[in-house]
């Protein structure tokens, strides 16, 4: 029998049928060897989508994609182009069965195939409902086309049917690639048609205005619903409190927190950890603790970041024992360190010159399953270079190439900076070498170190040369690298390099440190550049910054 007389056989039966009796007898045909028609193929899907057993007809056109369903006769492209074609535009199911081509489309994750079915379906007049447009809009977003799903929605707004949820999701994709403009310029445009926002809507705003760092927006936008009546939830509160924490804005992050608390809202753990690592960088372990205690009373469960922000403030405090009391309690409550644990506890012995025990924390990690990151290694070789344990370093920087790591642009600077304390400058210029043979582009902090480098053993000709070379490699130099290159050209007794340098540190925004300022008063009062010493002194008292006393003195004697 010929393939389509066997389609239509099949059909017949299916006409006779039930919807889901149908749906029967098109599955077994295709376990029976069946060959499927774009005929069948249609009667089924329109059978089903008129039934309103959308689920099914879903599950059928997800395998025309996949090829589950499958003849000589179509592929998945032809079968699309056939169910979709002008003439049938009349049958009273073909909106929906254009939508459901568009959905699974959209579940597929294939945005093009998705928006050219949308596109011939507004073309065609039909206006797709709400949750087909902010589908295609979510992946369009998801796939990293917000620029497509910005010029989709503004061309068929006007068309189909808009809800509070397609507002949304366009805000929230203006907030994720930092468009936080259009994303107010979206809030407007749903006040004008009518439509209110909700509190998700303002929350996910707020959060876009705290993650560029117009934390005075996201205030606004806070207060104004409180206005509108919206009740901040526990997630609107997270956002502001951890921008206010991320701007430096601690005490107004505090007073929300109490607020917050007054409000009947129990802080989440994101929140608690804002708030703690807010205190750990300030170096209040004592009120991180508490808020830590707190957490636990509250029956809100700490995670890992939790854990890991307050032993990275011990180690900053030098208590690294009293961190590693922490990381063992961590374990007994259920929550494996990971990598940022053991690195910050590793980093905290080595900082203590403990190089023993930060090696024996680096064979537990290992032994734990964890493998050691490059950042790993770099806190190991700056404790070794430190000590100057040559040969610890060697045997660091060996394990880590073979474990499959390059030294970066860190370990080379890090090797450099040893060499330079050392005062093996010849060593440090032949590792800077290697750094370039090897592809890596030295940063402002490599160009630091070997700068000070030569400041230290007064070759002052070769550290301006490298001084100036900055300018060559698009570099700004740091007002680390001007104190330093001032108080080389002080040791010197240039007074009039020194005094240039610090008056373009001036000019560039930049403070002199009070040594720079000590240092070239000294060597001005030297060469009896009296007039120039004492502008340079007024300046520096201007500045808040106090001169030593023999520098006081020198000027005080001159000038009686």
């Amino acid at each position: 029998m010929a393939q389509t007389e066997q389609a239509l056989v099949l059909i017949s039966k299916m006409v006779k049928s039930p919807p889901l009796k149908a749906l029967c007898l098109f599955n077994s045909s295709a376990f029976q060897g069946f060959p499927h028609s774009h005929q069948s193929i249609s009667f089924i899907l329109h059978l089903l989508i008129s039934s309103n057993l959308f689920s099914h007809s879903h599950s059928i056109l997800l395998k025309l994609i996949s090829g589950q369903i499958c003849a000589s006769s179509f592929t998945p492209s032809s079968i699309f182009h056939e169910l979709t074609l002008p003439h049938l535009d009349s049958c009273p199911t073909q909106v929906l069965l254009h939508e459901a081509i568009i959905n699974v489309h959209v579940q597929s994750q294939l945005p093009k195939q998705a928006l050219f079915y949308f596109n011939q379906m507004i073309g065609r007049g039909f206006v797709p409902g709400s949750y087909t447009f902010n589908s295609i809009l979510i992946l369009l977003i998801k796939s990293d086309s917000f620029e497509e799903a910005w010029r989709l929605f503004n061309e068929t707004k006007s068309i189909v049917k808009l809800d509070v949820y397609c507002f949304g999701i366009m805000i929230k994709g203006c907030c994720e690639v930092g468009y936080l403009d259009k994303g107010f310029e979206i809030l407007g445009q749903m006040e004008e048609m009518g439509f209110s926002p909700n509190v998700v809507i303002y929350t996910t705003l707020i959060d876009g205005c705290c993650k560029s760092g117009d934390i005075e927006r996201g205030k606004q936008l806070f207060y104004k619903m409180g206005e509108l009546g919206l009740v901040a939830n526990q997630y609107t509160h997270t956002v502001m409190i951890n921008g206010f924490f991320k701007k430096g804005l601690k005490k107004d992050g505090f007073v929300l927190y109490e607020k917050m608390k007054l409000a009947g809202i129990v802080p989440n753990v994101y929140a608690y950890n804002s708030m703690i690592c807010g205190c750990c960088n300030d170096g209040k372990m004592n009120y991180a603790f508490k808020l830590f205690d707190e957490m636990r009373e509250s029956r809100v469960a700490c995670n890992a970041v939790t854990y890991n922000t307050l032993i990275g403030g011990l180690c900053q405090e030098r208590r690294v024992l009293d961190a590693e009391r922490l990381m063992c309690r961590m374990k007994r409550d259920g929550i494996s360190p990971n990598l940022i644990s053991y690195n910050t506890l590793i980093d905290g012995y080595c900082s203590i010159g403990k190089l023993d025990k930060a090696l024996s924390l680096f064979n537990q990690m290992k032994s734990s399953g964890h493998s050691p990151s490059l950042a790993t290694y770099n806190i190991l070789i700056a404790g070794f270079s430190e000590a100057k344990n040559s040969a610890g370093v060697t045997d660091l920087v060996r394990e880590m190439e073979t474990r499959g790591h390059s030294p970066s642009k860190v370990t080379y600077t890090i090797l450099i900076d040893a060499l330079v304390r050392s005062d093996n400058i010849e060593k440090a210029f032949q590792i800077f070498s290697s750094m370039k043979k090897a592809g890596l582009v030295a940063d402002i902090f490599t160009y630091g170190v070997l700068i000070h480098g030569l400041c230290v053993v007064g070759d002052m000709k070769e550290a301006s040369k490298l001084f100036k070379s900055l300018g060559e490699m698009h570099l700004k130099p740091n007002d680390v690298i001007y104190n330093t290159m001032i108080n080389g050209y002080c040791k010197e007794g240039s007074s009039y390099r020194a005094l240039r340098l610090l008056k373009e540190m001036g000019e560039n925004g930049m403070v002199p440190n009070v040594a720079s300022y000590n240092s070239t008063i000294r060597v001005l009062c030297k060469d009896e550049k009296w007039r120039e010493a004492g502008t340079i002194l007024k300046e520096m008292i201007k500045l808040g910054l106090k001169p030593s006393i023999s520098i006081r003195n020198m000027i005080s004697d001159y000038q009686s």
